[in-house]
């Protein structure tokens, strides 16, 4: 029933703010690095962060304590990204609040000294730089992926089924319901967009619970679930930056942006993704870790590997 009822408030929220924003001139004008071409409003993400934020204070009494508070942590995320997309704001002023808000979700869940990587397993204060780092990238790496419809919205539903079906957590209901009722206005075509204040905020929460418990190899399970995230970032970074680009400048070289300009309509690149991420979460429940996860990568690396070669992009 609170599934359900949290549902129904990110559906009405997020109408709500489609009315607000279009009446406040709060739109996303298209230029030649989107994959959008009509003016559309954003900031619709904030229902998916406002339902999220009752589901959690809903579920209050069977949620890790250390857990509820560092949540709260991405307050400061939530109000500078909102302030962003109603006017955009420096890349440093944002940096530095993620930092800020990076540094006391780490206070909060009490840092982290170990790490599990199935191979082997490292301790040690210094973890806690690779944490702050990895919270940061986390945080913009989603802000990045989210360029077309439905994108990012279904990656959270894909997260909260992974919180479900493998740490038996019940904010991944929350995550699922939340973003459903914002996909209702976002998938092909959208009526409006996640905005910054849904994608980096989502971004940062989602942070929080792979550094919530880096025991027992559970970083692996993360790895496996925002494998196309990470991998596809990872890999179009690496290639503007030995191709002499900027790699601080907005583009159109992820993978899904590259099936976009062959043709391919934003709903179907999301479904051929949502496939393959079900295929992943399949594979977690029926193998083991150490194998899973290298069949993930290889097959990661292999399928955007083939759409970057593909010999019709014209770009």
């Amino acid at each position: 029933m609170i599934y359900f009822v949290l549902f129904l408030i990110s559906l009405v929220t997020t109408y709500l703010i489609k009315i607000y924003s279009i009446k406040q001139s709060i739109i996303d004008i298209p230029n030649e690095r989107s994959s959008h071409t009509i003016p559309t409003p954003r900031g619709g993400g904030l229902a998916i962060i406002i339902t999220f934020y009752l589901g959690l204070i809903l579920l209050k009494d069977i949620i890790e304590v250390k857990l509820f508070l560092a949540f709260f942590s991405a307050i400061p995320i939530v109000i500078i990204s909102l302030i962003d997309d109603i006017k955009p704001l420096s890349s440093k002023v944002r940096l530095l609040v993620q930092s800020l808000s990076t540094l006391l979700a780490l206070y909060l869940l009490g840092g982290v000294y170990s790490i599990d990587f199935i191979f082997f397993e490292l301790s040690g204060w210094w973890l806690n730089i690779i944490a702050f780092f990895s919270i940061l990238w986390l945080t913009n790496l989603y802000n990045f992926l989210d360029g077309i419809d439905g994108y990012a919205g279904t990656q959270t539903i894909l997260i909260g089924i992974g919180l479900l079906l493998f740490f038996s957590n019940p904010l991944g209901g929350v995550l699922i319901v939340s973003s459903l009722g914002f996909l209702f206005f976002n998938w092909d075509k959208a009526s409006i967009f996640m905005g910054d204040v849904g994608s980096a905020t989502l971004g940062f929460i989602v942070a929080i619970f792979v550094f919530s418990d880096t025991s027992n190899g559970n970083i692996y399970i993360w790895l496996v679930i925002l494998s196309f995230f990470w991998i596809d970032a990872t890999i179009t970074l690496f290639r503007r930056y030995f191709n002499g680009e900027s790699i601080s400048l907005a583009h159109r070289k992820h993978a899904y942006q590259r099936l976009t300009q062959v043709g391919w309509s934003h709903g179907k690149v999301v479904t051929y993704f949502i496939a393959f991420n079900l295929l992943f979460l399949f594979l977690l429940t029926i193998m083991e870790g150490n194998k899973v996860f290298i069949l993930n990568i290889v097959l990661s690396t292999i399928i955007l590997y083939a759409i970057e070669k593909k010999k019709s992009f014209k770009c």
